[in-house]
């Protein structure tokens, strides 16, 4: 959901020229251009003038807290709205990957429907990634612990394309594309995602750290010869939602910034664009959630 500079100005009371100048600066998170070369800005972004002097994460826990004084969403609610966002997830998280399916071309392959101009493993990318989705929602109701036969299960759903290397540890050498990162050798794989999946559970950081830290050093050793990147974002949101915050959508048109956090941490051994990153989706998530919840309360 995007609005238009204009109605970003008017909702943020400030001028065109200082919008603009915001977002020559890159200073509008999830800001993008259209076909008509015109910017088109979250719906539910935060103002930025309100975001320059603060920290993103003590701005996280604000809202949570003022989300959690909000009634829940009932049943169906909940469900359309988790129904609504796997659907883009799906797309955004396969289209990162390669998929050339459209948001639109990535309903009709979840309803069963085959568009014959595209490869049949964008379809089985589809139908995967929901169903790993759904499974992973499962695993929130029942708070399950984050394992390696769980993070194998997850793989495996993701992977429907290409069931022989499903759900398992890659045994071979593999290179990321675009990056200078070399992933971890295939014999270390097992005991490195002990040690990731330790680490992860000892640690005493703040949360959205530790989860962002998780999901660059996941994506670092690249365990699974195809699906890392789909599997590992899955990960991340089952993590948030298991700790009560909503899921975030990493958007095909911010993949640029989201491959620039690796190469930041590959470089700096900081996770802090990726804290960044995820902060970011999340209080736009946020401010939806309170919003919606508003709506109804109002009603």
């Amino acid at each position: 959901m995007y609005i238009s500079v204009e109605e970003a100005c008017n909702k943020w009371n400030i001028t065109r020229d200082a919008l603009l100048e915001l977002l020559n600066e890159n200073k509008i998170f999830g800001a993008v251009l259209n076909n008509n070369n015109e910017y088109e800005i979250p719906m539910y972004a935060e103002n930025p003038y309100e975001l320059s002097n603060k920290n993103l994460l003590d701005i996280i826990d604000q809202k949570l807290k003022q989300l959690n004084k909000l009634r829940e969403l009932c049943f169906s609610e909940k469900n359309r709205f988790l129904n609504d966002f796997s659907i883009e997830n799906t797309f955004n998280s396969n289209a990162i990957e390669g998929s050339t399916l459209t948001l639109r071309e990535t309903v009709l392959a979840l309803q069963g429907i085959t568009i014959d101009t595209k490869p049949l493993k964008y379809h089985l990318d589809a139908i995967g990634h929901k169903q790993a989705f759904d499974y992973i929602l499962e695993l929130v109701d029942n708070n399950e612990e984050l394992t390696e036969r769980r993070i194998k299960d997850i793989h495996f759903l993701v992977l429907a394309n290409k069931r022989v290397d499903a759900g398992r540890y890659r045994n071979m050498q593999v290179s990321i594309l675009g990056s200078e990162h070399k992933p971890t050798s295939p014999y270390l794989i097992e005991s490195k995602m002990k040690q990731l999946l330790d680490e992860y559970k000892n640690s005493t950081e703040n949360l959205i750290v530790k989860i962002a830290k998780f999901h660059l050093d996941f994506e670092s050793i690249h365990p699974f010869i195809d699906g890392n990147g789909r599997t590992g974002r899955l990960l991340l949101n089952l993590e948030l939602m298991k700790n009560g915050f909503p899921p975030i959508d990493i958007k095909y048109t911010n993949r640029t910034k989201y491959y620039q956090c690796f190469d930041d941490y590959h470089i700096t051994n900081s996770p802090s664009s990726m804290v960044d990153l995820i902060a970011n989706y999340l209080i736009i998530q946020l401010n939806y959630q309170i919003d919606i919840r508003n709506q109804e309360t109002s009603n």
